[in-house]
C-alpha cells in the first residue's frame, strides 16, 4: 500500500507558531478588510524577497526560499530536506505566467524553469530539494525522483513556463515535460478498475499513490496544458481516468455529510492540496465531460457553503454503512493558504465556465479568511507588503512565518479573485 506524504511545509514549523509570535502591526488594522478590498491588491513584494538566483550546474537559476521567519523574515533551512525545491519553484512559475507577464517577470520565469530542468532525474521524474551547496537531495523520502507531488507539480510548471521562454529552455522544457508525462502513462495504473474498501468506501486505486485524488488533482492540472500542446490521444485518455478517479473520491450530497465533497485519499478529506473541485471544472471543460463538471460544480454548490456555515476545517475522515457517512474524527486546525485557495480557485472556474453570480459570491466569501474573518479574527494576507502568513494554528493564534509555498497559494488566490486564470 502507498504510503501518503506527509503534510504540506508550513505546518512543519509548527512549533515555532506555537510561541504565538506576534504579527507586524501593519497587518492588524481595526478592522479587517473586504474581500473586495484585498482582491485586487496583488502585491508581489514578498515574493520578490524570497527569489534569488545562483549559478547552477553550469548555469544561473532561479529559486525561492522555502521557509521566511517573522519577526525580520529572513531564511530558514529544513534540516533534512533544503533551503528550495522544485514543489515551490513550480508553483512560482506557473503564478508568474498568469496573464500577460512583463520582462521582469518573464526573466524569472525563465531562471526558475532552469532550475526544475536541472532537478529532473536521469528516470524522468524530479528530485525535489536542494542543499545550500547546490547538492541535489536525492536521499530523503520528500525529495525521492518519483511519481510524487513533487514531479505532477514540475509539469505544471514546465507547461505554464513555455510560452515564456527563450527557445533553447523552451525546447529543453518540451522534451522534459513530454519524458515526464510518457512516465506517468508508463506508471499510472489506468487501464485497470481497481477498487479497494476502506471503512466502507469503495475506493479507487488507479490515481497517483494509489487513492490520491488530491495529487490526482495537481497532475490534471499539468496533463491539461501538455494535452492542448500535443493533442497526443494518450493524454487525454490519461486525463480522463483520473478525472473518472477524482469523481469516484466525492461522498455525500446537498442533504448528507460531506455534501459533495471529493476526499483526499482513501477516507480522508485534508484540506490542503484538494483541488480535485478545480481541476475537475477545467478537465470537463477541455475533454467535454459533462460528468466532471457537475461533480465539481457539487462540491461548490453544497459542500463550500457548509464550510462557510460551520467553520473551516483543516482535516476529517469518513466511514460508511448502509445509513450513511459517519464522522469518525475531525481537526479544524492549521487552517493554511493552501487549504483555501484550492476553493477559490474552483469557485472562480465555476463562475468563469457558467457565468452565474452565485460562484463569483462564493469565491469572495471564502477569500474573507485572508482578510480576517476567520477562527483567529486576524488577516492572513498582508497587502502592504504581500505576505500571507503560514496559518491558523488555534483560536487566537496564527503562525506568522510567510514561507513559499503560503505567499504563493495567497497571490493565487488574488490573482484568480481579480479575473486572471491560472495557466
Amino acid at each position: 500500500m502507498a504510503a501518503k506524504p506527509n503534510t504540506p511545509r508550513s505546518a512543519l514549523l509548527l512549533a515555532l507558531a506555537l510561541v504565538a509570535t506576534p504579527v507586524p502591526a501593519l497587518a492588524r488594522p481595526q478592522t479587517p478588510p473586504s474581500a473586495e478590498q484585498v482582491a485586487p491588491r496583488v502585491n508581489f513584494a514578498h515574493f520578490d524577497h524570497l527569489y534569488a538566483e545562483r549559478d547552477l550546474g553550469g548555469e544561473r537559476v532561479g529559486i525561492l526560499h522555502i521557509y521566511s521567519e517573522a519577526p525580520d523574515y529572513r531564511f530558514a533551512i529544513e534540516p533534512r530536506e533544503g533551503y528550495a525545491c522544485v514543489d515551490d519553484v513550480a508553483r512560482g512559475i506557473v503564478l508568474l505566467s498568469a496573464g500577460n507577464p512583463d520582462a521582469r517577470r518573464r526573466h524569472q520565469i525563465e531562471k526558475l524553469t532552469r532550475f526544475v530542468l536541472h532537478m529532473q532525474a536521469d528516470n524522468g521524474y524530479f528530485y525535489n530539494f536542494l542543499w545550500g551547496d547546490g547538492r541535489i537531495n536525492r536521499e530523503y523520502r520528500t525529495s525521492l525522483a518519483e511519481l510524487n507531488w513533487w514531479s505532477l507539480r514540475a509539469l505544471w510548471g514546465l507547461e505554464a513556463a513555455l510560452p515564456h521562454l527563450a527557445p533553447d529552455t523552451a525546447q529543453r522544457a518540451r522534451a522534459a515535460a513530454d519524458r515526464l508525462v510518457a512516465n506517468l502513462t508508463r506508471d499510472l495504473p489506468v487501464a485497470a478498475r481497481g477498487t479497494t474498501m476502506v471503512e466502507g468506501l469503495t475506493i479507487p486505486t488507479w490515481l497517483p499513490l494509489e487513492s490520491g485524488a488530491d495529487a490526482g488533482s495537481t497532475a490534471l492540472l499539468g496533463l491539461l496544458p501538455h494535452y492542448a500542446r500535443t493533442r497526443d490521444p494518450a493524454t487525454a485518455k490519461l486525463i480522463g481516468r483520473i478525472g473518472d478517479g477524482l469523481v469516484a473520491m466525492q461522498a455525500g450530497d446537498a442533504k448528507r455529510f460531506p455534501h459533495g465533497a471529493h476526499l483526499s485519499w482513501r477516507n480522508s478529506w485534508h484540506a490542503w492540496g484538494n483541488a480535485q473541485a478545480y481541476a475537475l471544472l477545467r478537465a470537463g471543460k477541455a475533454l467535454g465531460r459533462r460528468d466532471f463538471i457537475d461533480s465539481g460544480l457539487r462540491e461548490i454548490d453544497h459542500f463550500y457553503p457548509y464550510l462557510l456555515r460551520s467553520g473551516m476545517r483543516s482535516s476529517f475522515t469518513l466511514s460508511q454503512t448502509a445509513k450513511g457517512y459517519t464522522l469518525r474524527e475531525q481537526q479544524r486546525y492549521p487552517q493554511i493558504a493552501y487549504g483555501l485557495t484550492p476553493m477559490i480557485l474552483a469557485a472562480t472556474e465555476a463562475y468563469r465556465q457558467t457565468g452565474q453570480p452565485r460562484y463569483r459570491t462564493t469565491a469572495m466569501q471564502l477569500a474573507r479568511w485572508f482578510a480576517g474573518r476567520n477562527d483567529a479574527r486576524r488577516p492572513v494576507y498582508d497587502p502592504a507588503t504581500g505576505r500571507t502568513y503560514d496559518g491558523i494554528v488555534g483560536p487566537t493564534r496564527i503562525n506568522p512565518n510567510s514561507g513559499a509555498e503560503s505567499t504563493i497559494e495567497g497571490l493565487f488566490a488574488l490573482t484568480a479573485l481579480a479575473g486572471t486564470p491560472l495557466p
